[in-house]
């Protein structure tokens, strides 16, 4: 499994659909907001990132409406049809 480093936080690279990882913009855009999520979302629309934090229900964090078992279902309904994304899982000493 592919591991990359963003702001010093290694993540395993679950999904890169279409070649959406750009470190360079990642870097940028992933703030500590996203330190409480497991996962992290990408999907680039318009020319822009977005992002969106996931989390497993092991996680005290844990809302439905951020359950990673309802990533599929959130890329097929909120974000562009056929768009580039990807699915980042952080890596837990």
């Amino acid at each position: 499994m592919k591991e990359i480093e963003i702001n010093k936080i290694p993540y395993h690279v679950l999904k890169d659909h279409k070649d959406a990882i750009k470190i360079e913009t990642l870097e940028e855009k992933i703030t500590d907001y996203f330190d409480s999520y497991d996962y992290i979302v990408g999907d680039w629309a318009y020319g822009k990132l977005r992002l969106k934090g996931f989390n497993s229900k092991k996680n005290p964090n844990f809302k439905p409406i951020n359950d990673i078992d309802k990533v599929d279902d959130y890329i097929e309904k909120y974000c562009a049809f056929g768009c580039s994304y990807f699915i980042l899982a952080k890596i837990k000493d």
